[in-house]
């Protein structure tokens, strides 16, 4: 018998990317407004403004922050200039603010379901701009059948623009492999253990076994001495990192999605650890709910209660 929550996984996924249910929401004037209002405990807003202006506010708490325009999969070359575009100025208007940060994105959103060297070419543009203003870029990881692609086009940038990064899913059994490879290679790496379905020859589930491969792809970092930002809200998992130390080391940070238990994270800070909040904006927020729904299907629970008392979701995102 199938988990109820692994179908409930499953389900959100697969309409995550169904556009004709996110065209009927979107056209509909009483569910726009209800799951919106519920996206608001993770997604800041549909505009630049809206993640500048959150980004600043927990700056100046001593955060790092990553902030990303949410899109993925985008298939018209046109909408693919226009996602690179509004990267352009969101590293414009973090650069006249002096706000070196990262900027984080997924390759599908500038070029990659078109072909790789589109992606490259505008990933590139992206990384020379961002490289003036001391700014970095995190490369997000996507399905597996994306991998290698991804992986190539990061490679070849940062033959260039040391100031890029990217992301390597624990799930994954060539991630071992793959970060042996990246650790020659300046860019930091973030780890996550992975969201996407994927065939169970190529990637481990939820399990023992996958927090003990996480810990060993974060050791190998450590002792590589190479940068790494720790993606995760397992608290079993972060209190072993703790223990062993690497919590303490200059190039490690604490990475956790904006909305997503940031008690934890406020508490990490308080012991002085380099702690950085993972921050969205864009009108792309439904298919950003579906994910966090997805990897998390409690979250179900805070979305139900966001849209009867819109209140509670701001006092739950207190950093």
């Amino acid at each position: 018998m199938i988990n109820p929550e692994v179908q409930v996984s499953q389900a959100l996924k697969s309409i995550a990317r169904n556009e004709h249910i996110k065209s009927y929401i979107q056209k509909s004037n009483e569910l726009y407004p209800l799951l919106l209002q519920a996206a608001q405990r993770f997604v800041t807003g549909e505009h630049k403004k809206d993640g500048i202006v959150t980004a600043k506010e927990l700056i100046s708490r001593g955060y790092f922050i990553s902030l990303e325009y949410i899109g993925e999969n985008t298939t018209d070359l046109e909408e693919c200039r226009k996602a690179k575009n509004e990267f352009l100025n969101l590293i414009e208007e973090m650069g006249s603010l002096s706000m070196k940060q990262t900027i984080s994105l997924d390759l599908s959103h500038i070029g990659l379901a078109v072909n790789s060297e589109t992606a490259y070419i505008q990933l590139l543009e992206m990384a020379k701009k961002a490289n003036l203003y001391g700014i970095t870029l995190m490369i997000s990881m996507e399905e597996s059948s994306k991998t290698s692609d991804i992986l190539d086009i990061y490679k070849k940038t940062t033959e260039q623009y040391p100031n890029v990064g990217v992301t390597i899913q624990a799930h994954l059994y060539r991630s071992y492999n793959d970060i042996q490879e990246l650790i020659h290679y300046p860019g930091k790496i973030r780890v996550v253990k992975g969201a996407y379905q994927e065939p169970v020859d190529i990637a481990m589930s939820r399990s023992k076994e996958l927090n003990n491969r996480y810990l060993k792809l974060v050791q190998q970092l450590i002792e590589a001495d190479h940068s790494v930002s720790i993606a995760t809200h397992d608290e079993m998992l972060i209190q072993e990192m703790e223990h062993r130390q690497y919590l303490n080391q200059p190039h490690v940070e604490m990475e956790m999605l904006y909305g997503v238990r940031p008690d934890l994270l406020r508490n990490l800070k308080r012991k002085e650890y380099n702690c950085k909040v993972y921050l969205t904006y864009g009108k792309e927020w439904y298919l950003y709910l579906c994910h966090r729904i997805a990897e998390y299907p409690e979250n179900l629970y805070s979305v139900v209660t966001d849209i009867i008392n819109p209140s509670l979701a701001e006092r739950s995102k207190s950093y």
